[in-house]
């Protein structure tokens, strides 16, 4: 049986979905569990139990500080060692991420995944096309975001949903590798375009104290965000590779239309 956990997060229920459309056996682990899904609370390792779960696929649960987030993951592969756990297959960060302020916790999971005796694949995703169009902000002339001219090589989160799912029905051509899954570059100003609006950057400087000003963030998420934008403005997100394309035997999404899509639904007076 496979599982995949942080059944709740859009990553994990669009997997979980896809392995559905292909009728595997699959069952979702959470912290608050819906009914036909298991209970799987990382932060108490005493609870876990993947009895009957040959390949996992660990959705990082990185929404908190590194320290945090380690230990919910050496936890649950503590666990998937003990019960018989077959394959582990990890959702990372892209390889071109390492700069970014979230990078080392993926970094230090991967080494806990390759060095823990059990077989793996490690999928280093791309940033959501989603994502890239929720960071862009609305003014009353178009759009503007800190990201310049800046291009991110942007996935669509279902493309890499069907991805996972494609490895965790076979994992046996999959065992140790690693797989960078990104997209197609796509910038501020091409997902304006597309809305038929303009676009207007703003400095690092301003765009971190926003974030600082902001009483919704999470103390690690302005650093986290600031280094999304440094990095694309200055192009360390824009390469392209096969990988994806290769797992999926089909085109991506357009990650433009999804970027377009996303930012769209945010518009003020769009109901």
């Amino acid at each position: 049986m496979i599982m995949v956990t942080g059944a709740n997060g859009q990553l994990a229920s669009l997997t979980l979905r896809a392995l559905a459309e292909r009728e595997a056996p699959a069952l979702g682990g959470s912290r608050t569990p819906a009914e036909g899904r298991r209970h799987l609370d990382f932060d108490h390792p005493a609870s876990l139990d993947l009895t009957g779960v040959s390949t996992l696929v660990l959705v990082s649960a990185g929404y908190a500080e590194d320290d945090r987030v380690l230990a919910r993951h050496r936890a649950v592969l503590n666990a998937a060692a003990r019960d018989g756990v077959s394959h582990v297959v990890y959702t990372s960060l892209t390889g071109a991420g390492d700069h970014l302020g979230f990078a080392l916790a993926h970094r230090a999971t991967e080494r806990m995944v390759r060095t823990g005796g059990l077989g793996w694949t490690i999928l280093r995703n791309g940033l959501y096309a989603e994502l890239f169009g929720a960071l862009l902000t609305w003014t009353p002339d178009g759009l503007e975001s800190p990201f310049g001219d800046g291009a991110l090589s942007a996935v669509a989160r279902a493309d890499l949903a069907a991805a996972a799912a494609v490895v965790a029905l076979d994992p046996a051509p999959h065992a140790g590798q690693t797989y960078d899954l990104v997209g197609e570059p796509i910038t501020a100003a091409g997902v304006a375009g597309r809305l038929g609006v303009t676009h207007r950057t703003i400095g690092l400087g301003e765009y971190r104290a926003r974030l600082l000003a902001d009483d919704g963030l999470l103390p690690f998420q302005p650093s986290m965000l600031a280094s999304i934008a440094t990095s694309v403005r200055h192009g360390f997100l824009d390469g392209t590779g096969p990988d994806l394309v290769g797992l999926l035997g089909r085109p991506l999404t357009d990650p433009l239309a999804v970027a377009a899509d996303t930012a769209s639904a945010t518009r003020p007076g769009t109901s």
